[in-house]
């Protein structure tokens, strides 16, 4: 159960959160994303790695209705990305907020194909991390399939390690598949640091 204190720090954090970027803004998922999210979501190139694939508009629609509206420790919270010119959505952002004061963070991201190989992934991490870690989240994690070798590009980019290399870890659609788990502490957090 997360302490008091971490609820109220995620919690205060939610006040009007909108992180932007000079290209992109990470705001909440709204029911009028659910054409476009089901459009990239339900794409199997997309999905391949993930865990999750909506199977209609509805399911789509139904999964961001069930989204929480703000951090909560202990807890996914996902972030729309949208091109910032046009609030377009090309993408969602996903956190797993830490349970005590100073946990970890985990997060997933995930981009519509046309809008992939822009250096609009790394620009969402970063802004996300950076929020993060300013309110006292001491490392962060993610978990990659190895044949996503974009994703593990990525997490390499943003200065991340490699910390395991689980063989045949879990059952993805009909086959066994490996998990690579990237770590980055807070103290090796830089935020100037560019990716590509």
């Amino acid at each position: 159960m997360p302490t008091p204190s971490a609820q109220r720090r995620w919690r205060a954090a939610s006040d009007g959160v909108e992180l932007q970027t000079p290209r992109l803004t990470l705001d909440a998922l709204r029911s009028g994303d659910a054409d476009a999210l089901f459009a990239y979501r339900g794409d199997p190139v997309v999905s391949r790695y993930q865990g999750w694939q909506p199977v209609s508009r509805d399911e789509a629609a139904d999964w961001i209705a069930a989204l929480a509206a703000e951090p909560v420790p202990g807890r996914w919270w996902q972030r729309a990305i949208r091109l910032r010119e046009s609030g377009e959505l090309i993408g969602d952002l996903g956190l797993s907020l830490p349970e005590d004061e100073k946990g970890s963070v985990e997060f997933g991201v995930t981009l519509a194909p046309a809008h992939q190989g822009r250096g609009y992934a790394g620009e969402a991490v970063r802004t996300a991390l950076g929020w993060a870690f300013a309110r006292g989240a001491n490392r962060a994690t993610a978990s990659v399939d190895p044949r996503n070798t974009a994703c593990v590009a990525l997490l390499c980019s943003l200065g991340m390690r490699q910390e395991a290399h689980f063989r045949e870890s879990y059952w993805l659609r009909s086959e066994w598949a490996d998990d690579l788990v990237f770590a980055l502490l807070a103290r090796e957090w830089d935020p100037g640091a560019r990716t590509g």
